[in-house]
């Protein structure tokens, strides 16, 4: 886990819940650095986990076809 620069640009996810279970993302860290950062959107100052593009993809997957619903 790591601290992030403030100017990245957050997106986030559309799955969210309105409970303010909301994770967050930068797709420009991703292209430079070769890693996604996620963050929790309710600590916008904490922690930013550094995730490999592929394993990002294949979480975004599973999230997509429901295999990760709570």
């Amino acid at each position: 886990m790591t601290s992030e620069s403030p100017s990245l640009r957050w997106v986030k996810s559309s799955y969210s819940g309105s409970g303010g279970t909301c994770v967050e993302w930068s797709p420009i860290t991703t292209a430079v650095t070769g890693a996604v950062p996620v963050r929790d959107s309710k600590d916008p100052h904490g922690p930013v986990l550094r995730i490999a593009p592929a394993a990002w993809s294949t979480f975004v997957g599973s999230v997509k076809t429901g295999e990760l619903s709570a």
